[in-house]
C-alpha cells in the first residue's frame, strides 16, 4: 500500500516541484477542453445535422476516456431519448445511412476504431470522430467523417472533457438533450469555477479535491451512485483513481451496491484503523486498507436520503458528493452540470493523491 504524505498538500511550491508533467495544470484546462471541443465540433460541420431524426446514435467505447463519456451521455440521455442509444465497441454490422456514431480516442493508432470508422463511412453513416488529425483512424474517416481534432493537449487519461463535450454536441445538435445550447459555455464556466477552487495554491479546507483527496488516501473507496448518471461518474472516478494514483476502489449503482453483502458488512463494522497503527511494523503482515464509503448525487434529491431506501435504517456512515452550493437545485440541465463538476473534482483529486503518494512519475 502507498502510504501518503499530507504535509504536501498544504506546500503549494512542492506540489508544483513534482509535478514535472504539469498534471496538476492539465486537470485544471477542464473548461477551456469544454469550449475549443465544442467550437470544434461546429467547426468540423456537426451543426449540419440539425433537424436529423436518426435510426439509432450509435457510441463507441475505446480505451481511454472514451468509455466513461459513452456512458455519461447514455446516462444523460436515460429512457426517455426518442431514439436508442447504443454502447458498443465496435460499430455494429447493422450500421447504416440512417444511423449517427460518435467516437473518441486520444490514440491515433487504434487499428480497431479505424475499421469501424471505415464501416460506418463506408455503409454511409454519419461519423463524428474526436480525435487527432494523424494516423490510421483519422485517414479511415477522410473526407467522411466529421472530425474534431484536440486543440489541448492533456496527459493520458485528463482528456474526459473534449470526449464527453463532442458526444453532447452531437446530441444537443439533433435534438435530443432538449433545449441545451451546443456551444456548452454555462458547463465551461461550471468547470472553470471548479478549477480556481481546486488550485494547488488553497489550503485543504478550502480545496474540494485536496479535502477528497485526503479522505480516500489509505482506503478502499467505495464510489456509489444514487442515480443513473451519478452511477456513470462513479465509474469515472473509479478510472481516474487507478490511472493517476494507483487505487483501486469499488464504483456501483447504490442499489446493486446494497447486495454486496460482505461490503456491508465491513461497513458497519466500521474498518478503521487505530490512528497510531504502524504499517510497516504488522506481525500479522499486511492488510487490505479499510473501506470508505462515497455517495454521489447528481438529481435533485439528497443522496442519502436515496441510499437510505435501499440500505435501510442502518445505513454506514458515508461521505456524500451532491454539489447543489455550486450548481443550485432548479438550475437548467443541473444534471449534466454536476456529474461533470464532480467527474472534475475526482481526476483533480486523484492527480494530488497521485502526487501525494509518489504514484505520478517525474516527467
Amino acid at each position: 500500500m502507498t502510504v501518503l504524505d499530507d504535509s504536501l498538500l498544504g506546500d503549494a511550491r512542492a506540489l508544483t516541484a513534482l509535478d514535472t508533467g504539469g498534471v496538476l495544470r492539465a486537470a485544471a484546462t477542464a473548461g477551456a477542453q469544454v469550449r475549443s471541443a465544442a467550437q470544434g465540433a461546429l467547426e468540423a460541420g456537426v451543426a449540419d445535422l440539425e433537424g436529423t431524426r436518426p435510426r439509432a446514435l450509435v457510441l463507441l467505447r475505446r480505451p481511454g476516456s472514451s468509455a466513461s463519456a459513452a456512458g455519461m451521455l447514455a446516462a444523460l440521455l436515460g429512457p426517455s431519448c426518442p431514439v436508442p442509444v447504443v454502447l458498443t465497441d465496435s460499430v455494429p454490422v447493422w450500421i447504416g445511412p440512417l444511423d449517427v456514431v460518435v467516437a473518441h480516442t486520444a490514440d491515433g493508432a487504434d487499428v480497431e476504431l479505424a475499421d469501424s470508422v471505415a464501416r460506418a463511412v463506408g455503409r454511409g453513416a454519419e461519423m463524428v470522430l474526436s480525435a487527432p488529425a494523424e494516423g490510421p483512424v483519422a485517414s479511415a474517416g477522410a473526407g467522411r467523417a466529421r472530425l474534431v481534432e484536440p486543440r489541448i493537449p492533456v496527459p493520458p487519461g485528463l482528456d474526459l472533457p473534449r470526449a464527453l463535450t463532442v458526444g453532447i454536441v452531437t446530441a444537443a445538435v439533433l435534438g435530443l438533450l432538449g433545449g441545451l445550447e451546443p456551444h456548452l459555455e454555462p458547463l465551461a464556466d461550471v468547470l472553470d469555477a471548479e478549477a480556481e477552487r481546486n488550485q494547488p495554491g488553497h489550503e485543504p479546507f478550502m480545496n474540494p479535491a485536496k479535502s477528497l483527496a485526503l479522505r480516500l488516501a489509505e482506503h478502499t473507496p467505495l464510489i456509489w451512485g444514487t442515480d443513473p448518471l451519478a452511477t456513470a461518474v462513479a465509474s469515472q472516478a473509479a478510472t481516474a483513481l487507478v490511472t493517476h494514483a494507483g487505487v483501486v476502489s469499488f464504483a456501483s449503482d447504490v442499489a446493486q451496491a446494497a447486495t454486496a453483502t460482505g461490503l456491508l458488512r465491513a461497513l458497519e463494522s466500521g474498518g478503521e484503523r487505530d490512528i497510531f497503527h504502524d504499517p510497516f511494523d504488522d506481525p500479522a503482515g499486511p492488510q487490505a486498507p479499510p473501506v470508505r464509503l462515497v455517495l454521489l448525487g447528481t438529481g435533485e434529491e439528497d443522496p442519502g436520503t436515496l441510499a437510505l431506501r435501499h440500505m435501510g435504517r442502518d445505513r454506514a456512515p458515508a461521505d456524500v458528493l451532491h454539489p447543489v452550493d455550486e450548481v443550485a437545485r432548479g438550475v437548467r440541465h443541473a444534471g449534466l452540470l454536476r456529474a461533470c463538476l464532480l467527474a472534475s473534482r475526482f481526476d483533480a483529486a486523484s492527480v494530488y493523491l497521485g502526487l501525494a503518494t509518489r504514484t505520478i512519475a517525474p516527467a
